[in-house]
């Protein structure tokens, strides 16, 4: 793991219930399981290139996103992925204000994880 990556997975995590995950740390967790896998690219993001399994709430629609969100079992980790990890990482501490346990984060987002 470069420098970049670890300060960026470090600095980036903003509670305990946010964890950073790098993408082979992200790809052994939802690999092989039922997991809430959740892209939170635009539509058109999304239509262009997904991870297997992924659901896409559109975080720049903030209406739906949250009636979204708040329709998923809180107790249940969730991971997200963006383009990048900012929207992701946004996103995450928006979990957490409406009360989600465990969230974790793609490093890098898709363009981390299509470079896998």
């Amino acid at each position: 793991m470069s420098f970049f990556s670890s300060f960026y997975t470090t600095s980036a995590q903003s509670s305990d219930a946010i964890s950073v995950l790098n993408k082979n740390q992200f790809a052994e967790a939802i690999q092989g399981k039922k997991v809430v896998l959740v892209d939170v690219r635009t539509p058109e993001e999304y239509s262009e290139g997904f991870i297997e399994g992924a659901i896409n709430i559109d975080y720049f629609n903030q209406q739906s996103f949250i009636k979204q969100i708040s329709a998923l079992d809180k107790k249940e980790p969730v991971y997200l992925y963006c383009r990048s990890g900012n929207r992701s990482m946004k996103a995450a501490r928006q979990l957490v204000s409406l009360g989600f346990e465990k969230v974790y984060d793609l490093a890098g987002g898709y363009m981390a994880w299509s470079n896998y």
